[in-house]
């Protein structure tokens, strides 16, 4: 039988449809969101509301893989996270926005990356 892991926002709040979630927190301020599946796994979704940096970790040690978008240039600002730091990104390591919701959604409904997205592996 398959077990499908399950999330919560890491300060223990439940995850429902995680996409709406995102939303909700983007649209209160909170530009970093870190998911816990039941499994030890961590997600973070960091954003600029234009672009996401999304992280897939093994667990609190791990530096993990991220999703990419090779063929983009420049970098992009205004990445704020929850201790106030201010962070600017290639873009090439960032998604936009839309694409870093489906690919989070996949992730916490399937367990994996999308057939179709590139990441890479920081480990």
């Amino acid at each position: 039988m398959l077990v499908i892991e399950s999330w919560a926002v890491d300060d223990g709040t439940a995850v429902g449809v995680v996409v709406e979630t995102l939303r909700v927190r983007i649209g209160e301020g909170q530009l970093e969101t870190w998911l816990a599946g039941s499994s030890g796994r961590k997600l973070a979704f960091v954003t600029n509301a234009e672009r996401a940096m999304v992280v897939l970790m093994d667990g609190d040690d791990d530096a993990g893989e991220h999703a990419i978008d090779p063929g983009a240039e420049g970098s992009s600002a205004g990445f704020v996270l929850s201790n106030g730091q201010y962070d600017e990104y290639p873009d090439a390591d960032t998604v936009p926005i839309e694409e870093a919701f489906r690919i989070v959604d996949h992730i916490v409904n399937r367990g994996s990356w999308p057939a179709d997205v590139c990441w890479a592996v920081d480990r």
